[in-house]
Parts: structure tokens; sequence; C-alpha cells
């Protein structure tokens, strides 16, 4: 793959595609702690893996509108629950995409001396470090149940048995409701279900929470090769996103 600009990108937060709104972000990071243990015998610093945490830090243009996907209506409030972040590197298919549940820390206003307004705001991980993995099938557009496009995470291994995690933004639904799950396959072919990896069912009118669900953090659950979104459920319209994360190694958050 050859070496890309940030073009093209997008911001999700808690189903809202903000992106619009957004002019840059300075910080996607996920850094992880350290305990140092180098014993008296030693004469360099020995040090041990600890906890990861996650952080966002982006730049958003004012504008009031009334739309709920305006970054001006969806951050003002500064909400004290948890909110589940997406920054995706390309909306294409496969495209690779950080995601964390987080706290919105602020949301602080700055007019510079040539008349320009903008919003500063952090984001820190709450409960899960930032993990990243890919887009399965970009922002999907769907006007009835059915299988969403394959992704291929890699060839060598063609899976990895460390379990998985999966975040999903829902922007738009109209219908009875929706249930999305994760299937995998070795071949492209033949499909399983991924045993755990189904969302809880969306219904009615929006704006729509994000949804994290894993695996589980000691899961030794295998994800083969391919992976792909799989839709059912009574509906006309349908818009949502899923980043998926394939563990590849253990004790992860």
């Amino acid at each position: 793959m050859a070496k890309q600009p940030g073009m093209g990108d997008a911001l999700w937060i808690d189903g809202l595609d903000v992106s619009g709104d957004i002019g840059s972000l300075s910080n996607i990071s996920c850094p992880m702690s350290v305990q140092a243990v180098a014993g008296i015998n030693r004469s360099a610093e020995e040090r041990i893996g600890l906890v990861h945490d996650g952080a966002m830090t982006y730049t958003a243009f004012w504008n009031p509108g009334i739309a709920a996907d305006t970054a001006h209506s969806s951050h003002k409030t500064l909400p004290t629950a948890d909110r589940q972040a997406t920054y995706c590197r390309g909306t294409a298919n496969g495209s690779c995409a950080a995601s964390m549940i987080e706290k919105q820390l602020n949301y602080d206003g700055a007019r510079a001396a040539d008349g320009s307004f903008t919003f500063g705001v952090t984001g820190n991980a709450n409960g899960f470090g930032l993990e990243w993995g890919n887009l399965l099938g970009g922002k999907v557009t769907q006007g009835a149940a059915g299988n969403g496009t394959s992704v291929d995470l890699a060839a060598l291994p063609i899976s990895f048995s460390f379990g998985w995690a999966a975040y999903l933004h829902v922007f738009a639904f109209t219908g009875t409701s929706i249930t999305l799950k994760i299937q995998d396959s070795a071949d492209n072919a033949t499909w399983a279900d991924l045993s755990g990896a189904t969302f809880a069912a969306v219904s009615g009118a929006g704006p729509y929470a994000g949804q994290r669900i894993t695996a589980g953090q000691t899961s030794t659950a295998t994800v083969r090769r391919y992976v792909r979104a799989v839709s059912t459920g009574t509906f006309t319209n349908a818009v949502f996103g899923i980043n998926f994360v394939r563990y590849e190694a253990g004790w992860h958050q």
C-alpha cells in the first residue's frame, strides 16, 4: 500500500457524522503506562507495560445550525456520560479507523485576531484504550437487510486467536428495527457468525448512541482472514458504520 495523506477523512461521534465541521485533529493517541522494575542488580532501566489509554484532540468550526450532526449542537452541552468517537482515515471499505469510549473534557472557543472562530475539543478514553481497526463497508447505506462487503484483514497469518471488539454508529434509520452482526471466513466464501458479535437492535427515531461490543479482555476467540457485517430486520433506510478491531496480541483492553 502506498503512503497516503489525511484527505477524505471523517469523525463520528455517537452516531453523528460531524466531519464537515472538523478542521483538524492534532492528537489521536493510545499511550501505555509503564512501571519501572529494575532490580538493584541491574545497570539499566527495565519496564513492564501496564494499562492502555486513549485521547483525541480536534478543532471544530463555528457552525451553530439546528442539525444534530453539526459539531456545535453535539458538543455544546459537554455531556458527562460516555461518548463513542471514531476517527476514519478514509471512509472506503476496509479503511483504517480508530475508536474509543471517551469522556468529552471541554469545548473551548477561540476567536483569533483575523476574525476566525473555532473550538478546541479533547476526549480521553474511559474504560478502554483507543483501538485501531478497519471499517466494514465504510459508511454504509442499505434499503433492506443483507450481507455487507467483505474486508480482507491480511493473509499471514490467516487468523488470530485473541478475540475482537467492534464499534457501531447508526446515522439514520427508517423502519421497524435493524440488527447488525459480524461474520468471519477463511476463504471469503464460507461464512460463520462470530460468537457474541451481534449489536443490540436499533429501532425508532434517532439520534443513536454508539455501541461497543467485544469478545472480552482475555478471549481466545479466533477471527479469520475475512470479515463482514450482516443486517437483519425490517427497514427501508439504514445508514451505519462499523469499526472492527481484530486483536493480534493477548492481554488487550
